[in-house]
């Protein structure tokens, strides 16, 4: 009869069994459930890069951030290489009881991890300027200028005339109501971001671009939408925390062909020249509604106006440096009247055309939470 010492396995054998059991566990479970592993997989490794560019710009950005990437992979793949490398070749052995040679010191291997690093860097740093300087380039001629005002809390995007100054119509819907920015694909856009009250952020995630918008200043920028986009939605959030409604502050951007642009353009056109204006009323008001903003609250929720009569609303803003305005929509949301802006303090009479007998909302476009009904009988 031989006797021999029983080896046991090593706590790194056993937790890499448990592991490999684990896996075989979730493996089974997931195909039990119908998982498509491919798919699964797939799905991880796309998170790990931008959603696909729509702008020529995006493909710009897109392309310096596949360049980081592989970069980062390829020297995370060398590093951690290395290091296990190292581990299994120099490991300890049984019987290793001294030190090995030591060695202090060698001028090739530090000239190569100073040198290397540094070029990378430098490489690095060149592609980004140079891109960071073609997408941040702003033409003097855009093929169409939009100037975005964010306020809290929601968006309205004003069209711009060739002359850059004249307003043509103001895109505008309600919070959530997926209204915002239509654009035509293939033409340069400039877009102007403005906010009368604090900080936000335009961020469409299609674009690859988020930009703050800045209180007091105008922050510009150009896209150009790809051709194959026609038709396309894109979705668009404040990315910036700017208030209690800031999750409210979502807009679209609705990509359209040069002809159905042109078709849809014409059409706000002519809807902007037939809406009431302020002073379009020839006839002198048959009543004058007094109307205050103060702390982002209108003074009134309800307010009487004559049908079939020209009347005005004498509009007070006691929000010192804070801009609202007055505007009016009918049941169905169109907008029939959108009075000038109003910076705090300050005062504007609003002469509005005859309304027929109904009920409609005043609301401020700046300011999703201020509205209220309007009695027209």
């Amino acid at each position: 009869m031989t006797s021999s010492t029983r080896t046991r396995p090593s706590n790194g054998a056993i937790v890499a069994l448990l592991l490999l059991v684990l896996v075989l566990v979730v493996l089974a479970v997931a195909v039990a459930r119908g998982v498509d592993l491919i798919k699964a997989v797939n799905d991880v490794i796309g998170s790990m890069f931008p959603p696909p560019a729509a702008t020529a710009e995006a493909r710009e950005i897109r392309s310096l951030y596949d360049i980081v990437f592989w970069i980062a992979a390829a020297i995370f793949i060398l590093v951690e290489g290395l290091i296990i490398w190292s581990v299994v070749r120099y490991r300890r052995k049984p019987g290793d009881d001294v030190l090995p040679p030591q060695t202090h010191g060698n001028n090739v291997a530090e000239i190569a991890w100073t040198v290397i690093p540094t070029i990378i860097v430098a490489f690095l740093f060149y592609i980004s300027w140079q891109t960071l300087n073609s997408v941040d380039a702003v033409s003097k001629n855009p093929d169409l200028h939009i100037r975005a005002v964010a306020g809290q809390f929601q968006w309205s995007f004003v069209y711009l005339a060739d002359d850059d100054t004249t307003q043509e119509f103001t895109q505008f819907l309600p919070s959530g109501a997926g209204g915002g920015l239509v654009v035509p694909v293939g033409r340069k856009v400039q877009l102007d971001l403005e906010s009368p009250d604090v900080i936000h952020a335009f961020y469409v995630p299609r674009f690859l671009f988020k930009r703050d918008v800045v209180p007091g200043q105008v922050n510009r920028f150009d896209f150009t939408l790809d051709q194959a986009e026609a038709g396309q939605t894109f979705r668009g959030q404040c990315a910036e925390l700017c208030g209690i409604g800031h999750r409210t502050m979502t807009f679209d951007v609705h990509a359209l062909s040069q002809a159905d642009y042109d078709a849809w353009h014409q059409k706000q056109l002519e809807a902007a020249k037939a809406s009431p204006a302020p002073g379009g009323s020839a006839a002198p008001p048959a009543a004058t509604l007094d109307l205050a903003a103060q702390a982002i609250n209108f003074s009134a929720q309800a307010l009487e106006a004559p049908a079939d009569k020209p009347f005005a609303i004498k509009f007070d803003n006691k929000d010192s440096g804070i801009t609202h305005d007055v505007a009016i929509r009918d049941s169905a949301g169109a907008l029939l009247f959108n009075g000038e802006d109003v910076k705090g303090p300050g005062q504007a009479t609003y002469n509005i055309a005859p309304l027929k007998a109904g009920s409609y909302k005043f609301i401020c476009t700046f300011h999703a939470d201020m509205v209220g009904d309007l009695t027209v009988k």
